[in-house]
């Protein structure tokens, strides 16, 4: 990865280790990205909800607010910017629990600042297609698609079924455009982990197969008889045609 010559993006990393702020700031700005950090939960939220951002790096054990609470509070009043937790926390559970709640990907604190880097440019890229080079789903090239009473606007992350309005999570969104956009493709949960948060599948984690379950239920649809997605055995999942 060569670094860049000018900033690209700005970043507010909430942590209290405040030599781990100051080393992932030095690096990534070589990268292209402003960083900027605070020290505590409520400073952090604080500056996350009032300063413009492109994303958030967030510790989940922080003085003041917790994590999850910081985490809660910026979903609730900026739902689309995109948070990666970074955390000594390694338990799955402590991992579903953020990824839950909204968060966009979840970097044990044991990374390197290069993996760091690339989790982020992967947020990035998912977040804002145009101003990151990447390929998202778009049906029509319009930043929507329709698709069996399913309508979803990527732009502004909205989706309505058959007129009416469907409360989806960031991820759940993502992931249910992803396989609205292809219909009659199988994707593999380790394709979907990687288009959804930028991390690899380990074969353990359960982190798809609950968003889907939790998708059927917004649809409405059936696991058995399904009228939008299906689990094809062995592979992954698909959008009915």
């Amino acid at each position: 990865m060569e670094p860049a010559g000018e900033f690209t993006h700005r970043v507010l990393m909430i942590d209290d280790d405040e030599n781990l702020c100051t080393l992932i700031r030095d690096y990534l700005t070589a990268y292209g990205v402003d960083v900027c950090y605070a020290l505590d939960g409520n400073s952090g939220l604080e500056k996350a909800l009032e300063e413009p951002l492109d994303a958030v790096l967030l510790d989940m054990m922080l003085p003041g607010l917790d994590g999850l609470a910081v985490l809660r509070r910026i979903r609730a009043q900026k739902p689309f910017l995109p948070v990666v937790i970074i955390s000594a926390q390694t338990d799955v559970s402590d991992r579903i629990v953020g990824l839950e709640l909204g968060a966009d990907d979840y970097v044990s604190k044991t990374f390197a600042p290069r993996e760091l880097l690339a989790r982020l440019r992967a947020v990035l890229r998912r977040a804002y297609p145009d101003a990151v080079a990447t390929e998202s789903p778009d049906k029509n090239g319009t930043g929507s698609l329709a698709v069996k009473g399913l309508v979803m606007d990527n732009a502004r992350m909205e989706a309505t079924l058959d007129g009416k309005t469907l409360d989806l999570s960031t991820i759940e969104f993502r992931l249910l455009y992803l396989l609205a956009s292809q219909p009659g493709r199988v994707f593999s949960r380790d394709l979907l982990m990687e288009e959804i948060s930028g991390r690899e599948y380990d074969g353990l984690d359960r982190s798809i197969d609950m968003h889907v379950s939790t998708l059927r239920r917004k649809l409405g649809d059936s696991p058995r008889n399904p009228s939008y997605l299906r689990t094809v055995r062995g592979s992954g999942y698909m959008f009915l045609r």
